[in-house]
Formats: C-alpha cells, structure tokens, sequence
C-alpha cells in the first residue's frame, strides 16, 4: 500500500472556551482521542490511563528504568523467609474530597482491581491473603514468596488506582465508576466535562508530592499549572492550525505528516516525549469464528506485513518506528528470535491462502472494529482489511470512532448480534519488556483482555517465568513463551511505534515515559 497523504494545512478556527476563573493558569492539551471511560479498571483504552494518571495514584510507580519505587506507600518490610510484605503508606495522603487516604481504602481498591486485571490469578496463586490492620498499614500474607510484587504493583495498564473504600467496595469493577475521586496531583471536575468536547482538572492544593525528582511515573508529582484543559479536536489538521495560533498548548499525538510543517513554526517545539514508545496490535476474539481458530490466526499473522503499517502510520522517519518485531519491545533484553520467522520472512499470497484452507476457514466475515478517529490505528486497519481480503477473507470493515469501541469491546456477542471480530489497540512499550506485565498476551481463558484467548502453553511458561529462580533460567523460558505465542497468536503485533509531540515553547518542564504527564509542566 502506498504512504497516505493527508492535507498538511486547514484553515484555523477559533476554538470555544469554557470560562476560566480569574488566577489561573490553563495548560489547553488536545489528547489522541476523546475520552468516553473514566474508569481505568474498566478500561485499558490509553486515553483512560493518560486520565487515570492525573487524577489517581498507584502503590507503587516506576522510574525510566522500570525499577518499580513506592509512590503512596512510605516502603515495605519484607519478612518470614518472603512469605509477609509490610506496607506502610507514607503521610499526607488525601482524597480529593478532604477525607484521609485510609488502608482499608487501598485494599477495597485492590480487591476491585483484582476481579478485573488479567494477572489476577499470578495474585490468587501466590497470595493468601492481604489485610489492612491499622489505618496506615497493609499487610500481603503469601503462600510462596513473589519478590516481583512491587513490579507487579507498578504496572500501568491497567493501573491498580487507588479510590476510596465506598466506591471501590460498592462499585461492580464490570461496571464504571462515575463519581471520580482519586488523590493524585490534580482533580477532575466533572461539571465541567463534556465528551467530545473537554475534560478539566484542577490542581488539587492539597496534595503533598513525594519529594524524589519525578521520573515515569515514580517520584515527586508536583503540578505547576492550577488549570489543565483537554480540548478534543479530532481533526488533526485542525489541532496542527490551533497549535500554531495559540489556542493549545500541547497536542499528544499530531498526525505524522504534519511533524515536518511543525518543525518549521515560530513558536512551536516537537519531540520524543515517549521514550518506550507503543506497541501496536490486532486483537482477534478468541470467541468466535473465524478468529477462534489458531491456525486463521497464524494465517492472519502471515499477511500482515509489519513494516507495512508502520509505513501507513507513522511515514518514513527512522526514528519513529521499529519493525518487524515478536512479543517483546525490540531491542529489550527479554527480545529473543523464537519464531521470528514469522514476522521476518514474508509468504506469497497463495502460500496465506493454503495455510487458510488447511484451517479449514469456510469463508465466515471478519468483523473489524475499525476507528477512523485514531491516526495510528486508522492506518493499521485500512491495511490490515486490504491484506486480509487478499488472501481471501469475507472482511466487514465498520468504520466507526475509538469512544464506540472501547464501549463495545467487553461484549462476548458474536459478531451478527453486535459483537465484533477484531480492533486494533496499542500497549506502552514497558508492558512489552516482560511477560509480567504483557497483558494483552495472556491467555487464560474468561479473565484474559478482551478476545479471551485460552493457551495452556502460553500460560505454562508465564507461571514458570515467575517463579523462575534464576536470569538464566527465564532466557529460556522466554523463549518458551513467544514460541507458544507465536503459535497461538493471541495478538497480531504490528510494530513498535514511537510519535512526537508537539508543544509550544512556553511549556516546559515535561517527564518524559510512556504517557504524556502533567506533574512538573510549567506554562511560561
């Protein structure tokens, strides 16, 4: 497929604006995508987490080097030959609406957080119980030792938040929290959200940072703007315009084509703000035909052309993609060549279409998911819905916004009563740099990630990799993993992808990850 061409140039609007009191300081964000979730335990949709950071607070963070650091908590004791972790959570915490931070908060939260996240049962196996003694403590009571628990906590997608003891108790985690309170840097101020529109927050005065430098999400999370607007602008071009006039500030994720005009303006910087980057992928439901047989997956996989999408998506920058690439994130030292074949070593049309008649695919449509609302993954889907019709498959391409899919995505429907086939997603590079915290690969059946993909295999070398008691030990076991991965194709990678932001000169001060955050950001 040739590079897509898009318009570099729109004309600008005035933008509307919702009053903003006198004395503050509005950093004006346009984000990738609308939010529709404002529930990250709900949700593992990017937008929900970029939110999720603002307003909640984990556990644990995770510095640029994925070392996990204690972030609520003041640090951990950890006793009985490793069977007994001792939590204590650091002073100052509150909640947004003025009440203390109690533990019985954080073990409601986690408990929630728990029936939702797909490493729950690493939790169930190793865990016996987890209690909240006294207001300031938690205590994790194991039935054999995870020195990765801390990792465990620190992971980001979806993020273990912490939320007061009468929602998180009160709240099914299958369905979404609507009063927000978090107590992280900045509140979320809900009369003034409108979807489609904006979401505002505001700087919560009573929030106490940590004072380690910030890195990724670990350390001090000091907001220096009173007033942040996420404005969204779905057009690209439009948000390019707005960027340059000085209506925003800060564009996330502008249209790649647009980065070089960018480049060029009076008043506007661009750059690699996401040092990890973004692993791109198709998720296949595991539910339903066709996508519930392996061997049309394998098949799909084979007609994929990684470098391909990339291409589509992010232009021929160098340094804004890698491909093709396996289970791990290039360049990780957990990145190894097990069935690299695969994405390396391109197969002929007719070669796709034997593996699919030895699957036995009996023509059944493709129902893709397919958000013209998200550049990147606009791109992946109008190629992947090219590549798959030439090797013969019924596809249905339903073009819709990423707001409708992050909605529909939980049903477990088949496709002719409102279910669905496949939907392209991204996950941050970090989750990718081991099997811990790669998500979207596990593949246990019911309590897996949307397409609930079941693979003993896959499963059997997660559980050994975590309890491996060597380095050595887990090299070959990852290994182990990405073959079986390889074989069952719970996801479809496509590559790791890494955009540019855009921003203008006046900002400054940004921590640098893989999700644009906005402790430490400063607007001259």
């Amino acid at each position: 497929m040739k590079r897509r061409t898009f318009l570099t140039a729109a004309a600008a609007s005035t933008l509307a604006r919702p009053a903003i009191s006198a004395g503050t300081k509005p950093l004006i964000f346009v984000p990738q995508t609308n939010l529709t979730s404002l529930d990250p335990v709900w949700t593992t949709a990017t937008v929900t987490r970029n939110f999720a950071m603002m307003v909640y607070e984990n556990l644990y963070g995770r510095d640029e080097s994925f070392v996990p650091k204690p972030q609520m908590v003041a640090g951990h004791v950890i006793e009985n030959d490793g069977l007994r972790w001792t939590m204590k959570l650091r002073d100052g915490l509150l909640w947004h609406d003025g009440t203390p931070v109690l533990a019985r908060d954080c073990l409601a939260s986690l408990q929630r957080w728990l029936k939702r996240d797909a490493t729950s049962v690493i939790i169930d196996a190793r865990v016996a119980a987890i209690e909240a003694p006294d207001d300031k403590t938690l205590v994790w009571r194991l039935k054999k030792p995870f020195p990765l628990l801390a990792h465990f906590l620190s992971k980001v997608q979806p993020q273990p938040v912490m939320m007061p003891e009468r929602i998180a108790s009160t709240v099914d985690p299958f369905k979404q929290v609507t009063e927000i309170v978090g107590c992280g840097p900045f509140r979320f101020v809900p009369d003034e959200y409108v979807s489609g529109s904006r979401a505002i927050f505001a700087r919560f005065d009573r929030y106490s940072p940590r004072q380690e430098p910030a890195s990724y999400t670990a350390g001090g999370h000091k907001a220096n703007v009173d007033r942040v607007e996420w404005r969204v602008i779905p057009d690209s071009a439009t948000a390019a315009n707005a960027l340059i006039a000085g209506e925003v500030d800060w564009v996330e994720l502008p249209q790649p084509d647009l980065i070089p005009m960018l480049k060029k303006q009076n008043g506007v910087k661009t750059g690699l703000l996401d040092l990890y980057g973004t692993v791109g992928i198709l998720r296949p439901n595991a539910l339903h035909a066709p996508t519930n047989n392996p061997g049309v997956r394998r098949a799909m996989l084979a007609a994929i052309d990684q470098r391909e999408l990339m291409l589509a998506a992010m232009g021929e920058e160098p340094d804004t993609w890698r491909a093709p690439m396996g289970y791990f994130v290039p360049g990780s030292p957990l990145a190894n060549d097990a069935g690299m074949e695969n994405v390396r070593v391109r197969k002929s049309i007719d070669e796709i279409k034997r593996m699919l008649d030895q699957a036995k695919y009996g023509g059944e449509t493709l129902t893709m998911m397919h958000p013209t609302d998200q550049i990147v993954y606009n791109a992946f889907c109008t190629v992947a819905v090219d590549a798959f019709r030439k090797i013969g498959m019924t596809v249905d391409d339903q073009l819709t916004d990423w707001g409708t899919i992050v909605q529909r995505r939980p049903s477990k429907e088949p496709p002719s009563k409102g279910g669905w086939s496949m939907f392209p997603a991204g996950a941050p590079g970090p989750e990718f740099s081991d099997p811990l915290l790669a998500n979207t690969v596990r593949s246990n059946g019911p309590k897996a990630w949307f397409g609930w993909p079941e693979d003993a295999r896959i499963e059997a070398a997660y559980e050994a990799w975590i309890d491996a008691p060597t380095d050595a030990e887990r090299r070959k076991l990852e290994v182990d993993y990405q073959r079986a991965a390889f074989d069952s194709v719970p996801i479809i990678p496509c590559g790791q992808y890494l955009p540019h932001a855009a921003w203008r000169s006046n900002i400054a001060g940004h921590v640098k990850g893989s999700a644009p955050v906005f402790w430490g950001v400063e607007k001259g």
